[in-house]
Parts: C-alpha cells; structure tokens; sequence
C-alpha cells in the first residue's frame, strides 16, 4: 500500500489489516499507528512513540541537559523555592538561588581568575527560548530549560521580563558562619589583615543588608561582619540588593565577643555611627567632618552601622566611638543604607580616595 507524507515532513506508513462483511460488498480497513521516524532532512531532533497524553506527562517531568520543565511540581521547583524562601535549608545545602543574568555575570567574572571557576555554578535554569552566553555555557555543564510559570515561580516575580536565567551557585567560601560551622581561624584566614571592616548591627531589613554590604564591596572595604538579628545576607531580597556582591566580599556572622577578640589583634578603632540628637550618648557624639577623616585616615577601623528601628544595641554604644554625620534642620536620622553609603566613601581606604 501506497505511503503519504505528511504536513510536518514524517511519513506514517500505517499497518492495515481488512476484512469483507458477510455481504461481500464493503471492505472495513483497521489502522494502527506505526513508530513515527524523523527523516534525515526534518529540523525535529527526535520524535516520540507514545500517545499524546503520555508524551505531555514526559513533557512535564523533563529535568535534565536541554530538556523543558513545565510543571510547577516538578521536584527540582520544590528544591528551588525552598532555597530561595528557607534560610537554614539553604545552609544544610551549601547552595544559594541567584536570580537574572547581570547578577550571574558579575559573580562569574569576579571568580574568572580562580583555578575552579566551574565549581560555582551547579545548575542553570533558562525561560525556554533564551540562549545564554557562551562564557555561561563554558562553565556550566547542566541547562535546564522551563516554561514562562515554572520561571515565576522559581524567581518568586510576576513579572520575569528581565529574569530568564536563574542559577543555583554553591554558599560562597567568603562566607563564614562563627555561630555554626566557623573558626576563628576560618575567620583569620578570610581576613588576614583587614584596615576596613563594616560590621552590621541587627539590621533586619533585607533591602539595606544588601545595599550595604554591595556598597562596602564599591569602596573597596575588606569586610563584612554581621552581628546577632542581622537578615540572612542570602535572603532573596538581599541577594537582589546586592547583585552579586554577597560573593564578592567576605562575610563573616558572629557576635560581640567574637567581633572584639578580633578587633583587639588586629588593633582596630571601632567606630559606630549614631544620630547626633539622638538622646542615647548626645555627648560622646562627634561628627563626620574633613578633620576626623583626615584623623583616622591612618587607622584600621570597623564600622558599626544599627537599625532603623533599634538603633544600636547597648554592646556598641558602651564600646565604640560614637559618630554622626552633619545634617540641617530637624531630622533624627537617615536611612541606614544612605547613611552607611556616606560612611563608607568618606571613611574608605586612603589610597582609594585618592
């Protein structure tokens, strides 16, 4: 029997069987499908052989290299929101969730010079369609495409008009938890000979730990020390805040104990920054003037920085120099994240200000 090609360039060469009715005048023809075969000229990479509804659950279950998910169960999913909502499965895992390719770029190009750049990234996952750079593909051997849903709901955005590549990066080694798993000579060798250090005081707010510690990594300072009530700085919105800074400067949470031990051996000043009219120490306040700068100019410090709400806690306003920067009229207080950007340009390095 003859064979007719179809539209979408496969032939279906069916396999018939048939049989006369009792009249002798009608043939009744049954057909089953046969395998479908792409042939050799057909853009279809590979055709599948089970029925529609089996091939649309295979679909959906794809994980691996260059396959689409499109199911918001799929297990990978599951494992992607946790690491971007639950701070201590992302500790238990080692791993982080970065959202958007400006972020991924920035951390990768940091750590272009490291022997393993590979070992950064251990997933990428890619809105259907996007292609990648190829500086990702180099260093990334597992692509995982997803739908349009799958990408909302990994990202945790409505919107995902600048969100197409999400990547799970391993917990930076820049990264030192004193609480947990850390040492104090993990926390030496992060910081062998600091001359800046921010330390952050119970800020809270995601937003302004990642405005923060990217603002540190702007003004070249060696560190960041995250003491207790301090956010997770691998929270998703501090991530976001940060774009990709969090892997770019060492961070270290610890406590007060731990912060003045150090402080002590390395023979830094600490420094806190207070509002002038605040009522708590008004006395001990003094301000951020050319002259204070030029003063400690030659000193290694660390910079305490509280929250908005609290202020600072009663270990740093019995322990540090107290200092405020000069404002008009009667406003107590600017944002944290601005006030720590003030603070950290006028008291970075030297040479950088130069």
């Amino acid at each position: 029997m003859a064979t007719v090609p179809c539209h979408c360039r496969f032939f279906f060469p069916p396999i018939s069987s048939s049989s006369s009715s009792p009249s002798g005048d009608i043939e009744v023809i049954t057909r089953r499908w046969s395998p479908v075969h792409p042939l050799a000229f057909s853009p279809v990479a590979s055709a599948y052989t089970s029925s529609p509804n089996e091939w649309k659950r295979e679909k959906e279950n794809k994980t691996h290299n260059g396959k689409l998910i499109s199911s918001v169960s799929n297990p990978l999913v599951k494992h992607c929101v946790k690491l971007r909502l639950c701070s201590s499965y992302r500790r238990s895992n080692g791993s982080v969730l970065i959202v958007g390719l400006t972020p991924i770029l920035e951390i990768c190009t940091f750590h272009r010079d490291e022997t393993e750049p590979s070992s950064i990234i251990d997933q990428l996952i890619v809105l259907d369609g996007i292609s990648i750079p190829d500086e990702l593909n180099r260093i990334c051997s597992t692509v995982i495409y997803v739908s349009a849903n799958v990408l909302k709901k990994i990202s945790g955005m409505q919107s995902i008009d600048s969100t197409e590549v999400i990547a799970i990066m391993r917990m930076p080694r820049s990264f030192c938890d004193l609480e947990m798993n850390g040492s104090e000579a993990m926390f030496h060798s992060l910081l062998p000979s600091p001359y800046r250090l921010l330390v952050l005081d119970g800020i809270q707010d995601p937003g302004n730990l990642g405005t923060l510690i990217r603002s540190a990594r702007a003004f070249k300072w060696d560190g960041v020390f995250l003491l207790p009530g301090c956010c997770d700085p691998f929270n998703e919105k501090a991530l976001r805040a940060a774009r990709g800074a969090s892997f770019q400067v060492p961070i270290v949470s610890g406590n007060w104990s731990q912060l003045n031990m150090f402080a002590s051996k390395q023979r830094m000043k600490i420094l806190a920054g207070h509002p002038a009219n605040n009522v708590n120490r008004p006395n001990r306040t003094s301000f951020l003037t050319g002259e204070v700068v030029n003063r400690l100019a030659s000193e290694a410090l660390c910079l305490v920085l509280g929250s908005e709400g609290n202020g600072l806690s009663f270990e740093a306003l019995e322990r540090a120099e107290l200092i405020s920067i000069p404002m008009e009229g009667l406003f107590e207080s600017l944002n944290v994240s601005v006030a720590g950007g003030i603070f950290l340009f006028m008291l970075q390095p030297q040479n950088q200000r130069d």
